[in-house]
């Protein structure tokens, strides 16, 4: 074939034309090729790009947490089963919580206390099982902050009101903050008959908090015993009725509450039993000598207002009729003690 040589001019220019392009695209003049080991970056200028297994382990460890039973932690509900609830606490597992760990108060199912989607505390009872999985509690969290309401309101010595539901050859049960609390027969201060209580609710001061030993012990009869000495003062005659004869002496009830007549003191005589003397249902008058708020207790006395010693064995009535009399004689006579006992002044010139 002849190039002419017009054709020779126009491929040098076409020639010159594409190289001015490739300036233009500031395109390497040798641009190395896919298969070129060149274009490839070495194996060592790849280390430490990525993650082996330990390392990935290493690195959801971080982000994976530690639960230890005793804890408290927040968890989502997404699951209301006859047995329990399925609770999503960030475990691995979804955590689960049997039907009797879901309150300290008795519940007939799961839906009276909690719905799916919601978000509380809980406790965590016991470490995973073979499953991975994780046993909560709502009922322990009551448990403890329970106790430590009880605990605040014994250090107050505040007065509670609470509902009998049971009674035993002991005495009453009732709850308190959802903890099971103790009335012994002898701290129940009412005319009613005890099994007669259930469904009642007394007033009730606070015997023993023992959270170690699981004893919550309370007493009706000082919270009455408390309400009635608000109104009443050592010294005061009241009119009462005998309600029970011991060998000790008399329980007296006056206004709501008992007062104890000791043996010693019903007359300056010396009393064999009071038996001798009184009778269940009398009405008399007595004398109050001591008011003690802290154990609950009344003390009573006739022998304080014998006009003269061994009246009340020989002219009881004698001694009601003038009762007020003697009484003010009591009074007068612990006025003179307390000023006596009272420290002399000292005189400086």
């Amino acid at each position: 074939m002849t190039v002419t040589p017009s054709e020779i001019v126009s491929t040098e220019v076409d020639l010159d034309l594409a190289s001015e392009a490739a300036l233009d695209l500031d395109i390497p003049e040798e641009v190395p090729t896919a298969d070129d080991p060149s274009s490839r970056a070495s194996s060592r200028d790849m280390d430490g790009v990525g993650f082996t297994l330990d390392e990935f382990a290493s690195l959801l460890s971080k982000y994976d947490y530690n639960f230890k039973p005793g804890d408290v932690v927040n968890g989502t509900v997404f699951a209301l089963e006859p047995k329990g609830a399925m609770i999503d606490i960030g475990a691995k597992t979804a955590a689960f919580m049997p039907l009797q760990e879901v309150s300290i108060n008795r519940v007939e199912g799961l839906s009276d206390v909690l719905e799916p989607g919601e978000v509380r505390e809980f406790f965590i009872l016991s470490e995973e099982n073979e499953d991975g999985q994780l046993t909560l509690s709502i009922r322990r969290i009551e448990y403890q902050r329970a106790w430590e309401r009880v605990r605040q309101l014994q250090k107050e010595d505040a007065t509670i009101y609470s509902e009998v539901f049971a009674t035993n050859r002991g005495g009453a049960l009732v709850r308190v903050e959802g903890l099971r609390g103790f009335i012994p027969g002898s701290h129940i201060s009412t005319r009613k008959a005890k099994e007669e209580l259930v469904a009642d609710f007394l007033p009730l001061k606070f015997l023993e908090v023992d959270e170690e030993r699981n004893r919550l012990v309370l007493s009706h009869r000082r919270a009455l015993v408390e309400r009635k000495m608000n109104r009443l003062e050592v010294g005061e005659v009241v009119l009462g009725t005998v309600r029970g004869i011991k060998p000790y002496g008399a329980f007296i009830d006056i206004g709501g509450v008992s007062g104890l007549l000791h043996i010693s003191e019903i007359s300056h005589e010396h009393i064999e039993t009071p038996h001798t003397v009184l009778n269940v249902n009398d009405q008399m008058k007595v004398m109050i000598i001591d008011l003690d708020a802290e154990r609950g207790r009344i003390s009573l006395s006739t022998k304080a207002l014998e006009p003269e010693p061994g009246d009340m064995l020989t002219d009881p009535q004698k001694v009601f009729d003038r009762a007020e009399e003697m009484a003010a004689r009591y009074k007068q006579m612990l006025l003179e003690q307390a000023e006596d006992q009272e420290p002399m002044g000292v005189t400086v010139d």
